[in-house]
């Protein structure tokens, strides 16, 4: 007789009051962060993660020449600077976590050397019923980044939505037609037109981009990412370092302080939840159709559109990403955006972009809305 599949926890009245006590109060006792300083190697590996090679980031020769004299880090380096703003979530334990948008406000670069601390708080749970998994939880949390001299970096908004696994599995309708399509399948053609997207793509760099030169209704060109596959999600794990990625006596002693982590796998070997990325058996366990993409890794490939679009003279201001659902392996994200308004404020000059990510069938995958500073012929 076969095994019954595994039932994970439920979210009770009870877990969700005692999560509630803890709304406002400052988190200090976490896990480190991936980063602690904006190293050359830091800084490329996050880059490199998110697949975005933009020479201000990843080549010192290139960034000396720039006003800024040095190599600066993306804006989505936020991510791994601290591990609750990244979908580190606490309480309802054994209730699994997806990773769900940011509402983010950049005031200056993240710059060579800089070393960095964070303030971080449960700031709001609100309660949805979703199509994927019935009742889910938003999870909130605020975040303030600071760099070395304490003036503030970077501060907003992240959360996930907390989803009783086996409801989602069973009932949740959301990839019911999804799951019942053969597997994607690419053809020597259909790679060679996302191929062209790659080959094909600019990065404004130190060509500026003046505020006078955009118009509402202008478009981004379109950014490829994917096909997806399981060495793209590591290779951006070995960026960002994961949430709970940990080997031998380190995996140890990560389950002994959280027990609730251990899923046995098919061997009968407690394994982290975050294997969802890589496994499709245990992604298939928590509702979805295969193992899929990370949430900050989306979050970061809406900002890589920006700042190529922008050049090395602007500056994204501020960012925020919807994500509507999961990108699984095999599945290619089309990435497009279009000026809405331009306008003025304190001196400086900015575009308002919405952005609006499908997949290869045309499902919306991602809702983004960014703001960016650019610089002016009349006034830099």
């Amino acid at each position: 007789m076969p095994e019954t599949q595994p039932r994970f926890s439920l979210i009770t009245d009870k877990s969700l009051a005692d999560l509630r006590k803890l709304i406002d109060v400052p988190i200090e006792d976490s896990l480190e962060p991936w980063y602690y300083e904006a190293t050359r190697d830091n800084i490329r590996h996050w880059a490199h993660g998110i697949g975005d090679d933009n020479p201000l980031w990843c080549e010192p020769e290139y960034a000396a020449k720039t006003k800024y004299g040095r190599v600066l880090a993306p804006p989505s380096f936020i991510f791994p600077l601290n591990r609750s703003f990244s979908g580190y979530v606490g309480g309802l334990a054994g209730v699994h976590a997806m990773f769900a948008g940011i509402d983010v406000t950049w005031h200056k670069p993240m710059m060579l050397g800089d070393q960095f601390t964070t303030k971080v708080r449960l700031k709001d749970l609100v309660e949805h019923n979703t199509q994927f998994a019935g009742r889910s939880i938003q999870q909130i949390y605020r975040c303030e980044f600071y760099d070395q001299n304490h003036e503030l970096v970077a501060e907003g908004d992240s959360w996930c939505f907390r989803t009783e696994s086996d409801t989602a599995r069973e009932r949740g309708t959301k990839y019911e037609q999804e799951k019942k399509k053969a597997p994607v399948h690419y053809t020597r053609d259909d790679l060679a037109k996302i191929f062209a997207l790659y080959e094909a793509e600019e990065i404004r760099g130190a060509n500026p981009r003046y505020i006078e030169d955009v118009k509402v209704g202008d478009k981004l060109q379109t950014m490829a990412k994917g096909p997806m596959t399981v060495t793209g999600f590591i290779a951006f794990a070995q960026g960002w370092g994961g949430l709970y990625i940990r080997s031998n006596r380190l995996a140890w002693k990560q389950l002994q302080k959280h027990p609730g982590l251990g899923i046995p796998n098919k061997f009968g070997i407690p394994d982290v939840p975050e294997r969802v990325h890589w496994e499709d058996d245990l992604a298939a366990l928590v509702g979805t159709p295969a193992a899929y993409d990370y949430g900050p890794e989306r979050c970061s490939w809406m900002s890589h559109h920006l700042t190529d679009w922008i050049g090395d003279s602007g500056f994204l201001r501020h960012l925020e990403v919807k994500i509507r659902r999961h990108n699984p392996v095999g599945d290619t994200l089309y990435i497009n955006g279009e000026v809405t308004r331009t306008f003025e404020e304190g001196g400086a000059h900015y575009a308002e972009i919405a952005q609006r990510a499908i997949n290869q069938d045309g499902a919306l995958s991602v809702l983004a809305t960014g703001t960016v500073r650019l610089p002016s012929r009349v006034r830099g």
